[in-house]
């Protein structure tokens, strides 16, 4: 029989999460909260790249994971800032110490993801990849490490790449490199916070069951160039579909959590293999 503390390990902590309105954020919210933290959410809610193939999280999506965090039993701070905009990200942690007095947990997950070649993008659209998905994890790490090397308690933050932040592809080289740039941020990251007991890791999914995963666009993208289509293996496991995202979630939990408190600086696939192949 499990016990309570087996059950919320994560009891009496506070995570922030980016990028929470739907898929892997609203996913690592729910999984966290289920855990025993309490939730403090950010997503643009809005348009953040005119050459995204999907739609874009709306406001009423950010709605619906505060319901299902508050569900959980859990108390959930959610503000429509993007990830882009520094203050905004930095008055967010300041409300939420205010309202919650510490921060334990942090998952950067925000990120776009569109396709093109790199010659023919725009400087637009290499800019926008790159200002959400690397920037945008830089102003995160601005805005929250201060607040926990203040209150003391250690502490893990997440950094959501992709298998595409170790295995580059064609297609989406803007992104590739925004996603490299995050395990370079994440490993200096990690030794400069190690001092104060501060885990920095990074985790690389691959082919996840949410609205940028099924973006139609990719299809074309392997339409138009065929060859392309050699460097998105399946994986090692058998694979009938996009994996869910609380399968993600599972790994956040586990580097949220002290089960593992002796990994930092370490970049976790959630890939079935697929880096491998």
């Amino acid at each position: 029989m499990s016990t309570m503390a087996e059950d919320t390990p994560l009891a009496g902590k506070v995570a922030y999460v980016t990028g929470a309105a739907r898929g892997q954020g609203r996913s690592h919210c729910i999984r966290l909260a289920r855990a025993g933290a309490d939730i403090v959410a950010i997503d643009a809610c809005a348009p953040v790249a005119e050459h995204n193939g999907y739609p874009p999280a709306l406001p009423e999506d950010l709605a619906e994971t505060v319901s299902l965090v508050e569900g959980e039993g859990r108390k959930i701070r959610a503000e429509e800032v993007d990830v882009r905009d520094l203050d905004g990200q930095q008055r967010v942690v300041s409300d939420a110490i205010e309202q919650f007095g510490r921060l334990d947990i942090v998952v950067a997950n925000a990120g776009v993801l569109n396709w093109g070649r790199l010659w023919e993008i725009s400087a637009q659209q290499f800019q926008e990849v790159v200002d959400t998905n690397l920037t945008g994890v830089w102003n995160t790490i601005k805005a929250v490490v201060p607040a926990m090397i203040e209150a003391g308690n250690g502490g893990s933050i997440i950094n959501i790449s992709s298998a595409a932040g170790i295995k580059a592809v064609p297609g989406c080289g803007h992104y590739c490199a925004s996603k490299f740039g995050v395990v370079a941020l994440t490993n200096s990251l990690a030794v400069e916070l190690g001092e104060f007991g501060i885990r920095v890791n990074s985790v690389h999914p691959y082919g996840t069951d949410t609205p940028m995963g099924n973006d139609a666009s990719m299809w074309q993208m392997f339409a138009d160039h065929q060859n392309f289509i050699h460097s998105f293996s399946p994986g090692a496991l058998p694979t009938d579909s996009l994996a869910a995202p609380d399968l993600v979630s599972d790994i956040v939990l586990w580097l949220a959590s002290d089960a593992s408190s002796l990994v930092t600086a370490a970049q976790i696939p959630a890939d079935k293999g697929y880096l491998k192949i």
